[in-house]
């Protein structure tokens, strides 16, 4: 064995990201939405994926509770024909914190997301900053919690038209205060690579409490001009992290 091969080896041993930049590049792509929204939203970034030639999966995880949208994205893992890049918006990033511990994730992306450590909830994590996200509702009497409207497009929808902001908030789909405080068992992001999107005008999650997440997680972080749903207004950027992820870069 060669001095230069032995270094490699000691390199892909301590360090999952260089060990991911010398596989071969992922073709499979699963993307989890985020709470009050679903994976409608991502079709723009489906397309530029699929033309790219990667194989892409949007899982309608039902937001309901942490094991339940950890399940459904875990189905959607089974389905895939080798390893895969795993994304996660909003809520959807505590989602890919416990299910990317599957085999076949070999990165995560975090986009405008949530990045639990083990034993926090979403809840703990948005209690650690004095500023609280504006237009969350009170629970409704089955412990669903909604966005309201008249800082709907002000907050979630932030760069998005009044027409788009409208439809987006008759179409929301609500989290349940389960959810909100299910707690991580095993993070994910502590043995394999990650990425991570933050927007220039995030108004949902605090922008100080995601830059202490992705620096806790050793994300590597690519800053977009955007609100909180800039998968939807800045497609190709955010398409283009997610490819890097998949080629190791």
């Amino acid at each position: 064995m060669t001095a230069a091969a032995a270094v490699a080896i000691f390199l892909s041993a301590v360090n999952p990201s260089v060990s991911a930049a010398q596989t071969t590049p992922v073709k499979n792509i699963v993307i989890v939405h985020g709470a009050f929204a679903d994976a409608s939203g991502w079709e723009s970034v489906y397309k530029i994926l699929v033309k790219d030639g990667y194989n892409v999966t949007l899982v309608q995880n039902p937001t309901s509770s942490l094991a339940e949208d950890v399940a459904a994205t875990n189905f959607a893992l089974e389905r895939q024909n080798g390893p895969v890049v795993l994304v996660g918006h909003s809520w959807g990033g505590t989602v890919i914190t416990e299910a990317g511990n599957a085999d076949k994730v070999k990165s995560l992306v975090y986009v405008a997301a949530f990045v639990p450590d083990a034993g926090e909830s979403t809840l703990d994590l948005v209690q650690t900053v004095k500023e609280q996200p504006k237009g969350i509702l009170a629970p409704d009497g089955k412990g669903n919690v909604y966005l309201g409207k008249s800082t709907f497009q002000e907050t979630f929808a932030n760069g998005q038209t009044k027409e788009k902001s409208d439809f987006m908030y008759a179409s929301q789909i609500p989290l349940t205060v389960k959810s909100f405080t299910d707690k991580i068992t095993v993070p994910a992001w502590k043995n394999k690579p990650v990425y991570a999107v933050k927007p220039s005008n995030d108004e949902t999650i605090n922008m100080g409490l995601e830059d202490t997440m992705y620096k806790r997680a050793n994300a590597k972080v690519t800053h977009i001009t955007g609100g909180h749903t800039l998968f939807m207004t800045q497609p190709k950027a955010v398409a283009a992290v997610i490819e890097a992820a998949a080629q190791g870069k």
